[in-house]
């Protein structure tokens, strides 16, 4: 084969006998994908799972029930008042206003159980739409992040210098996934700290009431109170404040991350804290279930900040067991 250079030359486009090499299909078929960090790939393949589609012959039922309920409860009501009218009229009276002042109630609860709902949504949407900025390296997506966020937190006092220092730096970001990393680092640094302190107490004093407890139902009633406290502080801290259908629908939400997580024994070095470096043997047997005790509620609370937080884990490292209860063992072997 010759290795001497070719001469140039000249030749037509429209030339006859002149042929164009097709492209080969190994080349054709690359995709360029925007450049992402082994963090941030981690963390987009931990997102949690959407939630399962509703059936509908499960919300036609609990639709029909509840709409029979409200006409029985609206006939006894009006059956009450008719009567009270029948033996006296000031009765009737008395009945219509506090009937009237009942119905004004419970139109104002059902109202902020809508808006926590929609809170709740809200922060879920925004979780999401932060990700694939992230994962896309979107900025238009990223701005729009970044307006919800500061939204969200508008009315929050501990933010004001974060979200001050956010809108001066936003316009110099180019990169989508920077200005997401960027509102990270500025609005979730002390609601993170905030979050990780509620859990460490929440943990140390369910293992500490736990291990004096003489029953086991209390040590039940004790990690199950604590649990529902810390999974609505929380949430209050990140800004979801959820009613009591919020509530649930958080808390169905936070059990499905500990199944999919691999409940307790998915947390890094649960096993090697419960039996590692001779612990096992300094603790007795109503210490250790204390310490349990307090690593469940650790994960609970944990589990609470993943599904809370309205933004993921790629600038700020995730909390993890050892570093909010790590000390249990510290102060329980004391």
């Amino acid at each position: 084969m010759s290795t001497r250079p070719r001469k140039p030359a000249t030749f037509r486009l429209d030339d006859p006998e002149l042929v164009f090499p097709e492209p080969k299909a190994e080349v054709a078929d690359i995709l360029v994908e925007p450049p992402t960090s082994s963090g941030e790939i981690a963390e987009a393949a931990t997102v949690t799972a959407p939630p399962p589609k509703r059936s509908t012959i499960g919300t036609l039922f609990w639709a029909s029930l509840g709409g029979l309920i409200s006409f029985g409860f609206g006939l006894a009501v009006t059956n009450l008042v008719e009567d009270l009218f029948a033996r006296s009229a000031a009765l009737g009276w008395i009945g219509v206003g506090l009937a009237t002042l009942f119905l004004f109630a419970f139109l104002v609860l059902v109202g902020r159980e809508a808006l926590a709902l929609r809170r709740l949504g809200k922060i879920d949407g925004l979780r999401a739409k932060a990700q694939d900025a992230i994962v896309r390296d979107d900025r238009a997506l990223a701005l729009d992040v970044v307006s919800d966020l500061q939204s969200l937190y508008a009315q929050n006092a501990r933010t004001a210098r974060a979200r001050a220092s956010l809108a001066d730096a936003k316009r110099d970001i180019i990169d989508g996934s920077d200005l997401v990393q960027l509102a990270e680092r500025e609005l979730m640094t002390s609601l993170d700290l905030e979050a990780r302190r509620l859990v460490t107490g929440a943990s140390k004093r369910v293992s500490v009431i736990t291990a004096v407890a003489p029953r086991a139902v209390i040590d039940v009633a004790v990690v199950a109170a604590t649990s529902i406290a810390l999974i609505r502080k929380i949430a209050d801290v990140y800004g979801g404040r959820p009613g009591t259908l919020g509530f649930f629908r958080l808390l169905r939400h936070v059990l499905t991350h500990l199944a999919v997580t691999g409940g307790m024994a998915a947390g890094e070095g649960f096993i090697d804290q419960i039996v590692g470096h001779g612990v096992a043997a300094k603790l007795s047997a109503r210490l250790g279930e204390g310490v349990i005790n307090g690593i469940l509620t650790a994960r609970i609370g944990l589990a609470a900040i993943a599904v809370c937080r309205p933004l993921p884990f790629v600038a700020r490292p995730a909390p993890t067991l050892r570093e909010v209860a790590g000390n249990l063992f510290e102060k329980n072997v004391s």
